[in-house]
């Protein structure tokens, strides 16, 4: 692929991208169920001291060895976003879940080339396990090689969404479109859903509303496990993408979907 990465270059990259999640994980672990405080920031989503301290050690540890690369985070915003190489990071995908006790919250670490996710980490401290999945290669769950499975009919589709409250307008109304026709709906995985899809235990995702940082990450890992992931449209999932997510781990069932969503 002409401007590709060299592949000695992705190894180092994901490589470097899993002794993140170790940083963070070791962040995050001693705050899970103890007394912490809440704030709520401008967009109403909770924030904790685990949030920023975990952001705040992967950006100084991304700084100090790879001072030409671009960093993009929740907790602290942008810098230098425009080069070639962007980190994304979400410290904790799931902060209701985790301030609530629900162990299924994740941290999110992504290298994008070009506007385009090249390695994906979706990383589960207090489950112990992390997805990887690299551009081109096979998706990996604590190292052995994970795929979706063959659904390729809504009416058999098992889908998850991060909840029918956040739904509002045109988009609700291709919501309930979509939970109409599948044979099974759950609610608030956050990033574990998209795991799930990459191991074959579920086959559809539908979720509005999300940022770069939440979904960049997923874009290796359900590809790499045979999945599709986009936006609503079909459109392939960049940093100006509109926040509107659909991954599927079928393609017909996707192509299906996008099908009723823009009916």
């Amino acid at each position: 692929m002409p401007g590709a990465l060299p592949e000695p270059l992705i190894d180092e990259l994901s490589r470097f991208a899993g002794q993140l999640a170790d940083l963070a994980g070791q962040v995050i672990k001693p705050y899970f169920r103890k007394p912490i405080a809440v704030e709520t920031k401008a967009d109403r989503s909770p924030v904790t001291e685990a949030d920023r301290e975990a952001e705040r050690r992967m950006r100084a540890v991304i700084a100090d060895t790879y001072p030409e690369h671009g960093i993009i985070g929740e907790e602290f915003g942008r810098t230098a976003a425009d080069a070639d190489i962007v980190w994304l990071l979400d410290p904790i995908d799931g902060t209701k879940s985790f301030v609530t006790g629900n162990p299924l919250f994740g941290t999110l670490i992504a290298v994008v080339h070009r506007d385009r996710p090249v390695i994906g980490v979706i990383d589960h401290v207090m489950t112990g396990e992390r997805w990887l999945g690299i551009q081109g290669r096979k998706t990996r769950l604590n190292g052995e090689p994970v795929a979706t499975r063959a659904c390729p009919r809504l009416a058999q589709a098992v889908k998850y969404a991060y909840g029918v409250e956040c739904y509002q307008g045109a988009e609700a109304a291709a919501f309930t479109a979509v939970g109409e026709r599948v044979a099974m709906r759950r609610f608030s995985a956050d990033c574990y859903a998209y795991g799930l899809l990459a191991s074959g235990f579920v086959d559809l995702v539908m979720e509005d509303t999300m940022n770069p940082w939440d979904y960049s990450a997923l874009v290796p890992v359900v590809e790499g496990a045979g999945g599709v992931i986009t936006d609503w449209r079909g459109e392939p999932l960049g940093l100006a993408s509109d926040g509107r997510v659909l991954a599927s781990g079928d393609a017909t069932l996707h192509a299906e979907t996008l099908g009723v969503i823009n009916a």
